[in-house]
């Protein structure tokens, strides 16, 4: 099976299942080869990232739905044509040569001339300049209330800037563990405004994946660097990281605080837990302890049954949110996620932070940490909660990282002093 016709199919059960992306893709490419699975990737997640501009130009030349594998096979060769429109003949004639393989003879005729008459679509559209709310969401393909929300926010410059950046394939940084020193860097590693952290660019993923097995590096956006730096931690502090899976942040407090010091790092139990340990064991064995919380849940009982401590220095939560921060990365959020969601993850998280602040130690820190963009899920929790704890808490910092502007991820991190008892 030809990768182009892998990420065919992987389209199609991203059509009909609506799994997580970046499960569905960790699954059904896990055998190729890293360059076939990197290609595998790009088209799938291009498809994704642009499916309502690709599904209208499609629309408008067909005259009812396809089952899901022809949709699938007309989205990729859709994606193609949307980014090499100077190669319409050669990515038809794949197209239809692959569909042959895929699907019906008339099926394969239909790939043929849809997507010869979509190609056309596509370049009109290209240079389509309305200023329209349902315009700019077919244009960047966002759902229409988001693209309604944005330009309400921050108006028509910035959401456009915001949308164009949500459609750039995302670079990928790594952070070299533990300070630059420790590891020769490869050519392809560039210097980036963050330290410590590098955008690979025509990467060799063979040295990429060495250096990782190896704890030498840590994938990861700049944008994650923003918590642990406002956590300020000093060396020998013990502090908490929750809903700390991967381990990015609870890596960097590790560094902060030194030998000396300690990291608890807890999430739920199950999949992303295990990935936590695993993480922490290949980039700093035995300078963090991963335990199993539940923060929808109050901590001190939970953390004395795992023989923890139940107040800390300091707090790191790093809540579960809309990621609308992140679309570059979660191509598939913007599809899944819907204007009601919003003011219910605002419940969960100020429910989350409230259990976060109990085992604050009296002087230290509460960083609360979101990659949303989201009011209501940034400045929104966090002033209900300070209403809420009579004076218990201050703010002391707020940073918010906006993608158009700082050119990483967007985030949303504030830093909160307990009262001294």
């Amino acid at each position: 099976m030809s990768v182009w016709t892998r990420a065919c199919r992987l389209v199609s059960r991203y059509l009909s299942e609506g799994k997580r992306l970046d499960h569905l893709l960790e699954a059904g490419s896990a055998n190729l080869e890293p360059g076939e699975r990197r290609r595998c990737r790009f088209l799938v997640y291009g498809v994704v990232r642009h499916l309502a501009l690709l599904d209208a130009a499609l629309k408008a030349h067909l005259r009812r739905r396809p089952r899901p594998l022809l949709r699938a096979v007309l989205l990729v060769g859709a994606y193609e044509l949307l980014e090499d429109p100077e190669a319409t003949p050669r990515i038809v004639h794949h197209a239809v040569g692959q569909a042959r393989l895929l699907l019906s003879a008339r099926e394969a005729g239909l790939v043929n001339a849809v997507l010869r008459r979509s190609a056309i679509t596509l370049r009109e559209w290209a240079s389509d300049r309305d200023e329209g709310p349902s315009a700019m969401a077919r244009r960047f393909s966002h759902p229409e209330w988001m693209v309604r929300r944005w330009l309400a926010a921050w108006g028509s410059e910035a959401t456009k800037a915001l949308l164009a950046w949500n459609q750039r394939p995302a670079a990928t940084h790594a952070r070299v563990v533990g300070g630059r020193d420790r590891t020769p860097l490869p050519p392809f590693f560039r210097e980036t405004p963050w330290p410590g952290f590098f955008r690979l660019e025509q990467a060799d993923w063979e040295v990429v994946e060495r250096m990782l097995r190896a704890g030498e590096i840590y994938l990861q956006d700049p944008a994650t660097r923003l918590a642990p730096e406002a956590m300020a931690a000093a060396p020998g502090e013990v502090l908490l990281d929750l809903c700390s899976a991967p381990g990015g942040k609870a890596l960097q407090l590790a560094e902060a605080v030194g030998e000396e010091g300690r990291v608890v790092a807890g999430d739920l139990a199950g999949p992303r837990l295990e990935r936590l340990k695993e993480n922490v064991a290949r980039h700093a064995p035995g300078r963090i302890e991963v335990v199993a919380l539940d923060l929808g849940q109050p901590l001190p009982a939970q953390l004395e049954r795992a023989g923890q401590p139940t107040v800390f220095a300091g707090v790191l939560v790093d809540v579960p949110c809309s990621n609308t921060g992140v679309l570059q990365h979660r191509v598939d959020v913007k599809w899944r996620l819907r204007p009601e969601d919003i003011p219910a993850l605002a419940e969960t998280q100020l429910r989350m932070l409230r259990h976060a602040a109990a085992v604050v130690a009296p002087g230290g820190r509460l960083v609360y940490s979101t990659c949303s963009l989201e009011p209501e899920e940034n400045a929104g929790v966090v002033e209900r909660f300070l209403a809420e704890s009579d004076g218990a808490f201050a703010l002391e910092q707020a940073v918010r990282s906006l993608p158009w502007e700082s050119g990483c991820d967007g985030a949303g991190v504030f830093r909160l002093r307990r009262r001294e008892a």
